[in-house]
């Protein structure tokens, strides 16, 4: 559970991620650290950056669904395109969070 400060600092670190304004390092090493430990702070920080690199979807797209779902990795850098070899598809979810690769702890 989040302190209603830090709730509120995190709102607005990742308001400022969302319009693409400057954010210090600190800040962002603060929210990364958070973000790793608080599965909601994750989903707020995704969120923001999916809001940054693809802007607001208009409604109703299907791209706008996806982003009201916190569905897919807002980093296109992170995209797995085409077959795949199966060493590649291991490696790319060895890289996920635990929850994703279905470990529990």
């Amino acid at each position: 559970m989040l302190s209603t400060q830090t709730r509120l600092r995190v709102e607005f670190i990742c308001d400022r991620i969302a319009k693409g304004a400057a954010v210090e390092l600190s800040d962002m090493t603060w929210l990364q650290k958070l973000a790793s430990l608080n599965p909601t702070v994750d989903s707020w920080l995704r969120k923001a950056r999916r809001s940054a690199i693809q802007g607001d979807s208009q409604e109703g797209s299907l791209d706008a669904f996806c982003q009201a779902l916190d569905l897919g990795e807002p980093d296109p850098s992170d995209h797995l395109v085409g077959p795949q070899d199966p060493t590649t598809l291991a490696n790319w979810f060895s890289s996920k969070q635990k929850w994703f690769r279905g470990q529990a702890g």
